[in-house]
């Protein structure tokens, strides 16, 4: 098997429409759970809070995933302020169907937590059970399995709640 040349990248914000771009096809795939539909342009409506990304300071981070220097996915980081869900939340995470079941989305969530060493809050839709057991695999694999998971009261969307601090690094 050939190796694949991983990169994480923050997206500056003169090349933030690569984060919209895909987003229309993260928002695609979410159709499976969620009532979404194109507009009459046949693109769906932009993702609530984007722009933040790029100017609120430095709380919203938005990280470019790469395979051989090619767009394989993105992944939304927003620093939590005073909250007591944690420091970190995953806010949204994608990697596109070509580079799924390839190491790639493992490799850049392991790394996201190693740059934000802290508590983490990472949450899914609930019938998205693809995307649980890829968060139950991904964050035992980090914690050894030291991890929480709790349900919201309103939507009982699954959220897993972890530390960084006490796990190993990814291997570089």
């Amino acid at each position: 098997m050939n190796l694949l040349e991983l990169g994480l990248e923050l997206v500056p914000a003169e090349r933030k429409q690569i984060i919209s771009r895909l987003m229309q096809f993260y928002l695609y795939d979410f159709t499976r759970y969620l009532d979404l539909d194109v507009d009459r342009d046949g693109a769906y409506p932009a993702y609530p809070g984007l722009e933040a990304y790029w100017n609120s300071g430095h709380n919203k981070y938005a990280y470019l995933i790469t395979c051989d220097n090619h767009p394989a996915g993105f992944a939304l980081v927003d620093r939590l302020l005073r909250s007591s869900e944690g420091q970190f939340y995953m806010t949204e995470f994608f990697v596109m169907p070509k580079y799924r079941r390839s190491g790639v989305g493992t490799w850049a969530a392991h790394l996201l937590f190693d740059m934000f060493p802290g508590d983490w809050k990472v949450s899914q839709i609930r019938a998205n059970s693809p995307a649980r057991s890829f968060w139950h695999r991904v964050i035992g694999e980090y914690t050894n399995g030291a991890f929480e998971e709790k349900f919201n009261s309103r939507q009982g969307n699954p959220s897993q709640y972890f530390s960084t601090l006490n796990a190993g690094k990814v291997k570089k």
